[in-house]
């Protein structure tokens, strides 16, 4: 019989959970995805990614600058004007961003599904 202990299941590899608890949210990869192109302020921002709201867009990027991905600029005006710009470390998920749309235009280019040729 097989050992099914807590020593031989597999686990998730937790830069990958820690990855993911971040950007797996729902728009925070679009936000990113729009700030790859240059810093936006928040007014663009918000046309920029469909169906979020003011709060939701403010909430995911303050958490996104918690996380030291983004910076939150103000330009004093008049009028007054916040804009945002990915951190270094932001910039760095560049080649990851680049490839997953890659991969989309692959492997979900059928209207979100896979191809029947790509699923065995």
């Amino acid at each position: 019989m097989t050992d099914h202990g807590e020593g031989t299941c597999r686990q998730v590899d937790t830069g990958m959970a820690r990855v993911f608890g971040l950007l797996g949210k729902r728009w925070t990869g679009l936000i990113v995805s729009v700030l790859l192109e240059g810093p936006v302020f928040f007014a663009e921002l918000r046309r920029a990614v469909p169906g979020i709201s003011e709060r939701m867009l403010s909430d995911r990027l303050t958490e996104l600058a918690a996380a030291g991905l983004v910076v939150r600029e103000v330009d004093g005006g008049p009028p007054l004007r916040v804009s945002y710009r990915l951190t270094e470390a932001g910039r760095a998920l560049e080649p990851a961003f680049k490839e997953l749309g890659r991969w989309a235009e692959t492997y979900l280019a059928d209207g979100g599904k896979c191809p029947a040729r790509f699923r065995e």
